[in-house]
């Protein structure tokens, strides 16, 4: 153990490496009509039955014409036209062009398309203005995007909106995806309290589930409310039996630190089995990660920050794993110039809120303030974590510091 390292915490690199060691992708795979696939894990390759474009195409308003016929004359008559989806299909004589529109197919023996901007039209005489055309110029070839065979997308990457349309213009209307991992999710605390209720002393409203769902979806799962369950034993055990046959994952968020009335752990020892609990990282320190007989678990601690990283942070890239997501990759790490102080203590990795920008081609970051792991408006102000290593103390202004810029979940 380091002289930095907080005795009994483990390591953010080491939960990790216990998280998804024993995580197994699910093999569950569905065929969808593509418009319902957003979202899902292709459980197969995509292999292009047909070449993109599927045949030599314009990239011009303009005219075909043959080079030959060009350095003879630069005034050509026009002889008929080829549109999208209504190509010209008569002869093509000698001394003629054919008026082409962008995306239409281009004529058998046409060398190149020039552009209508550089021509002068006199009724069907079309005279070429200044132009020394090469070969092939403006002509896109069959295949310039895709050839037949082709692998567009791997199995294991999760379909984005730029991709569904990019597998339409396959002519695919249906694809083998896995299904998604289902999540069950509650809070837990006599303090909490609904939306829309009057609060009394003592008690808060629950956050945290608002935080967590939206997360569960963007991670690419079901999510399944079980909604705020109090402190009582006999009901956080039946809740959790529910939730571990209804489910894949089973999340909490509270009742996972060291009060009284913090049930969470004791509860999952009798269900199940504990991997680790208590964390070398700052929000989030009582993160719980075991395995239920039916599902795996994951204790969110109860601050709303700390709910809300650990998820991004920990329980993210097991969502990954267990949806098959092999394309998923950690926030990149950049490196920023502080444009505001950062307290900070050793012993834990630190993920403090911030708000980068970038002043002449350089990262810079300043924080957004409170940092306590109840101040959840910090974590809406900020664009990015300022990740700070355990052994590191406070930072002044003008060091460097390695950025987390968020990914789109966060969004």
């Amino acid at each position: 153990m380091g002289c930095c390292d907080a005795p009994g915490l483990m390591p953010i690199e080491e939960a990790l490496d216990k998280m998804l060691t024993p995580i197994t992708p699910v093999t569950d795979t569905l065929t969808l009509p593509l418009p319902d696939a957003l979202g899902y894990v292709l459980a197969e390759d995509i292999l292009s039955p047909i070449n993109v474009p599927p045949f030599d195409n314009s990239a011009m308003d303009g005219y075909a014409i043959r080079l030959s016929d060009l350095e003879q004359s630069t005034t050509l008559s026009m002889v008929g036209k080829s549109f999208a989806g209504a190509p010209y299909e008569g002869d093509w004589p000698s001394m003629t062009t054919v008026r082409i529109m962008t995306g239409a197919k281009i004529p058998e023996g046409c060398d190149a398309v020039i552009m209508q901007e550089n021509t002068t039209v006199d009724g069907d005489n079309i005279t070429f203005n200044q132009c020394s055309p090469k070969t092939n110029m403006n002509i896109r070839p069959t295949g310039d995007d895709i050839r037949v065979n082709d692998v567009v997308l791997k199995k294991g990457a999760r379909l984005t909106a730029r991709d569904i349309p990019m597998i339409a213009t396959l002519g695919i209307s249906h694809i083998s995806v896995f299904r998604k991992p289902v999540v069950a999710f509650f809070s837990t605390g006599d303090e909490l309290r609904p939306l829309g209720t009057e609060l009394k002393d003592g008690q808060i409203y629950d956050s945290n589930r608002y935080g967590i769902k939206p997360l569960i979806e963007n991670f690419g799962c079901e999510a399944i409310d079980l909604g705020i369950i109090p402190d009582c034993p006999e009901t956080l055990k039946a809740t959790f039996e529910q939730a571990q046959q209804l489910s894949d994952v089973v999340i909490t968020s509270g009742g996972v630190s060291v009060g009284e009335a913090d049930y969470t752990k004791d509860i999952l020892e009798e269900l199940g089995q504990i991997g680790f609990w208590k964390l070398a990282i700052k929000p989030g320190k009582p993160f719980a990660f075991g395995e239920l007989d039916n599902a795996w678990f994951c204790g969110l601690p109860g601050n709303p920050v700390s709910a809300v990283l650990t998820m991004y942070v920990l329980v993210q890239p097991l969502i990954a794993k267990l949806s098959g997501h092999s394309e998923w990759k950690e926030p990149e790490s950049i490196p920023a110039i502080t444009r505001s102080a950062f307290k900070k203590a050793p012993g834990r990795t630190d993920y403090q809120r911030g708000i980068y920008s970038i002043e002449d081609g350089q990262f810079v970051v300043e924080t957004t303030g409170n940092q306590s792991s109840g101040a959840f408006r910090s974590m809406s102000l900020a664009n990015c974590f300022v990740v700070l290593e355990r052994d590191r103390t406070s930072i002044d202004v003008g060091e460097t510091v390695q950025i987390q810029l968020f990914n789109p979940t966060l969004f």
